[in-house]
């Protein structure tokens, strides 16, 4: 038993936190039941061989230099051949950079990466996919439905990490793909395929040899049921660029986002439409947001939020019953946060005597983006109020603003670009808060409807 406890060490799920015993709390993030037993790491060099090989070190040495003698140059950056995918990243793939792609299951990792891969390859650029999800037919015949490749496309179905940095290491790819890193197996680890101590030395593996020589290597991730990558939370610090795909895989949109990145923006979204060949990037979002919206009814109204310097228009949509059929009010939030729908309830409650604590409550982002930022607020007040007494908003106005708890609508960041935005796609009124009147007065072509507290809201709705 003493040996057995030996060989076996506790991983925190959360932060990585290794720990020679099960603990109910992770001493390091404070997160509970996140200890998963696994394997010790094998103490030997066999795991190392691959990775010092493919660097083209003998003794995996580092060498300390002078700040001084460092000599700062630009990023080297290569275009995937999708606009949307280079805005997220930052303006394009970096060399030498790791970057993990997350999401849920069919929502278009793979496919995007071998779009990529296809754009590379027929710039001239050496590609390797390597697969251990699928087979060499299956990879084929997607393949064909995106469209011809470059004779300088790779592929290798293998789940042995060691032969396909060996494969790096020989074929010094530009561009390599690792679908994914839960199939990969570091034969220097003990432990099963998929586990912590795997991921985890896998992913440092790849990382040394990124660095080395040089490469561009992304990694598929799988992700648990509360949305993140599946393995040690430690994984996504171990890498340069998180990207995360989000969507309704009912739906044929798509959202890419970065939520870690070494090399540009963490805020930049790239929106795509699923095809039968393949993901097409969407190059006015705020159009596809709003087609078919409902005109003319009421609780619907438009806003725009930032993600990152993009404007994006969005409708938000709220139904307001008169009385619930069930014993306590029913709330419902999707896209927004449920915590801050129930705050700006009851500051309609408060200060302008709406009386909603006895109805049900509904509020939804139309086309499945999910928003945090504020400056929605407003929109949101005015769609609750627009639903409850059943006056619909005026279809040629939009609106964004926060609101305080005292009632009081607050400055929003970026309000120019926002109004900007909204009149190119043919609203010809704005409702903005009138703290934000003087990065607008040089605005024409749209009448602005500055407020400055939910009195003023309701005087210019009713």
């Amino acid at each position: 038993m003493a040996k057995n406890r030996a060989e076996t060490v506790y991983f925190c799920k959360n932060c990585g936190h290794e720990s020679g015993r099960w603990l109910g709390q992770c001493p390091a993030c404070h997160e509970w039941n996140t200890m998963t037993e696994a394997p010790k790491a094998a103490s030997g060099r066999k795991g190392r061989t691959a990775s010092a090989a493919a660097s083209g070190s003998q003794t995996g040495a580092a060498v300390p230099v002078k700040l001084e003698d460092i000599e700062l140059t630009d990023e080297q950056r290569t275009s995937s051949g999708l606009k949307e995918f280079d805005r997220v990243l930052g303006g394009g793939i970096v060399t030498g950079s790791l970057v993990l792609v997350g999401g849920d299951p069919g929502i278009g990792k793979s496919t995007i990466l071998l779009q990529a891969a296809r754009a590379i390859s027929l710039a001239g650029g050496r590609v390797l996919y390597v697969s251990g999800e699928e087979s060499e037919k299956q990879i084929k015949m997607r393949a064909q439905r995106i469209g011809e490749f470059g004779s300088d496309f790779l592929l290798l179905c293998d789940t042995l990490l060691d032969n396909a940095i060996a494969v790096i290491g020989e074929k010094r790819p530009d561009f390599v793909v690792i679908d994914s890193i839960q199939t990969m197996m570091n034969e220097g680890v003990e432990s099963s395929a998929g586990s912590v101590t795997q991921v985890r030395e896998s992913t440092a593996a790849l990382l040394k040899t990124a660095k080395g020589l040089g490469i561009s290597i992304f990694i598929v991730g799988h992700v648990t049921k509360e949305g993140s990558v599946a393995g040690p939370k430690v994984l996504e610090h171990m890498v340069d660029t998180v990207l995360y795909f989000e969507g309704d895989l009912q739906g044929s949109y798509r959202i890419l986002r970065a939520v870690k990145n070494r090399f540009g923006s963490t805020n930049e979204i790239g929106v795509f439409e699923m095809r039968q060949e393949g993901l097409k990037e969407v190059e006015n979002p705020s159009e596809y947001m709003l087609s078919g919206r409902a005109v003319g009814s009421s609780g619907n109204i438009v806003t725009c939020v930032m993600e990152g310097t993009r404007p994006l228009l969005i409708e938000i949509q709220a139904l307001v019953t008169d009385n619930t059929s069930f014993t306590y009010p029913r709330r419902q939030a999707n896209g927004f946060d449920f915590n801050r729908l129930s705050l700006l309830m009851a500051v309609l409650e408060k200060r302008v005597g709406m009386r909603l604590s006895q109805s049900d409550a509904y509020v939804n982002i139309a086309g499945g983006l999910r928003v945090s930022e504020p400056s929605v607020d407003l929109a949101v007040v005015i769609a609750i109020i627009s639903s409850f007494r059943n006056r619909p908003a005026d279809k040629d106005m939009a609106a964004f603003g926060e609101v305080g708890l005292s009632g009081e609508i607050r400055a929003v960041s970026m309000c120019e670009r926002r109004v900007i935005e909204a009149q190119k796609l043919g609203f010809t009124k704005a409702m903005v808060p009138r703290a934000n009147h003087r990065s607008l007065k040089d605005i024409s072509g749209i009448e602005l409807i500055e407020v400055s507290t939910l009195d003023d809201v309701i005087t210019v709705i009713l």
